[in-house]
């Protein structure tokens, strides 16, 4: 395999066959209970599409749909609610409570847009740290949640910096999606969050009979934060059927397969991609245990077959953006081409399996989606 994929036809990485036995310890119970009082809160639909199982040559296929989360069109709101409340708690413990506090984070868009509606929501303020790159109509979107905006002339990685920088102002915290030595508490608690989508597609496919859970899931990947969420839920299982799990990532900023590839974390430099809320060139520092040791296989794809996976989704009724809609760019990449039989003997799949794509992000959620690109 080639040491730098440059698109989706460079065959996936694929771990070893013990992946599936790997445990790790579950998220904590008493999230889903939190999400669950706040205000708008339902479970996202989980849309089956019979005609992607078709042309998959899968028994059946769902689309965990995260067009609206919590008013919002995308799933970072899971992750930024529970972190948020948990960050004002543990400054309230501390004797640290007494007046507003400014949240500050980088974002590619949906993260910084829900951090700015809980801060809001909670009386507090915000500051987002915007990159190079993102649609100026999502850095509207998140000044629209009453944030202040920063915008960077650089890539992702140095928003982060500047954030950082930022947030060791006095009144300050940061409340980043990405980890690093030294800051791994709130990462932790926003990957903590996501568990809840994991444990309405639990719900949602046992109400389909699906009693054992899918047998691939497949997820879009930025720096890592909620394939860290769904390695957990799958792998903390004591016992029973363990799925297969999919990264997906575009070609442009495909830090994880890199890494993965490579048997270490490491930096890539990132390019343009429609994708823009995966474009990260370094994986967080509290997922890349979990990727490296829970994930079955690993993909890149291109900006154009992130499109036409949309176009197809939208087609069958199902709204997703670029980042969403890599899920089944993904699934398509690696189940056809040259290789693919062996691929789909080595992550268990057949004619009658499941397979679970997360579509993270509605159409609304990506200008780029509705622009042409």
């Amino acid at each position: 395999m080639a040491e730098k994929p440059v698109s989706f036809r460079t065959p996936p990485w694929l771990a070893g066959p013990g992946v599936r036995d790997w445990r790790c310890v579950s998220a904590p119970a008493d999230v889903r209970g939190f999400h669950a009082e706040l205000p708008g809160y339902a479970p996202t639909p989980l849309t089956e599409l019979p005609e992607l199982a078709q042309e998959s040559g899968v028994g059946r296929v769902f689309v965990k749909d995260e067009s609206c989360r919590l008013g919002l069109p995308a799933f970072k709101a899971l992750g930024a609610s529970w972190a948020v409340h948990r960050t004002l708690a543990e400054r309230t413990a501390q004797g640290e409570g007494a007046g507003p506090v400014t949240l500050v984070t980088a974002t590619d868009g949906n993260h910084g847009r829900a951090v700015a509606r809980m801060a809001h929501l909670l009386g507090q303020h915000a500051h987002v740290f915007v990159p190079r790159g993102v649609h100026p109509r999502a850095v509207a979107a998140i000044a629209a949640e009453h944030a202040r905006v920063t915008e960077v002339p650089g890539p992702y990685d140095e928003a982060v910096r500047r954030a950082a920088d930022a947030a060791a102002a006095p009144g300050a915290v940061l409340v980043q999606d990405t980890a690093w030595p030294g800051y791994e508490q709130i990462p932790g608690w926003i990957v903590e969050g996501y568990s809840t989508l994991c444990a309405e597609i639990d719900e949602q496919l046992a109400a389909e009979g699906i009693a054992d859970g899918p047998g691939l899931v497949a997820v879009p990947v930025g720096v890592g934060s909620l394939a860290q969420a769904v390695v957990t839920h799958y792998r903390s299982r004591p016992s029973g059927h363990a799925p297969a799990l999919l990264s997906v990532e575009p070609a442009a900023a495909a830090c994880v397969l890199e890494s993965l590839t490579r048997g270490a974390p490491v930096s890539v430099t990132t390019g343009e991609t429609s994708m823009a809320g995966l474009n990260c060139g370094t994986p967080s520092s509290v997922a890349w245990p979990y990727l490296r040791d829970g994930l079955d296989a690993a993909v890149a794809v291109d900006d154009a077959d992130s499109a036409r996976a949309a176009a197809r989704l939208a087609t069958l009724g199902v709204s997703s953006g670029p980042c969403g809609a890599a899920a089944l760019a993904g699934l398509r990449a690696t189940l056809t081409g040259e290789g693919a039989d062996q691929r789909r003997t080595a992550l268990g799949l057949g004619p009658s399996s499941v397979v679970v794509l997360l579509s993270t992000e509605g159409t609304a959620a990506n200008p780029y989606s509705s622009a042409g690109h």
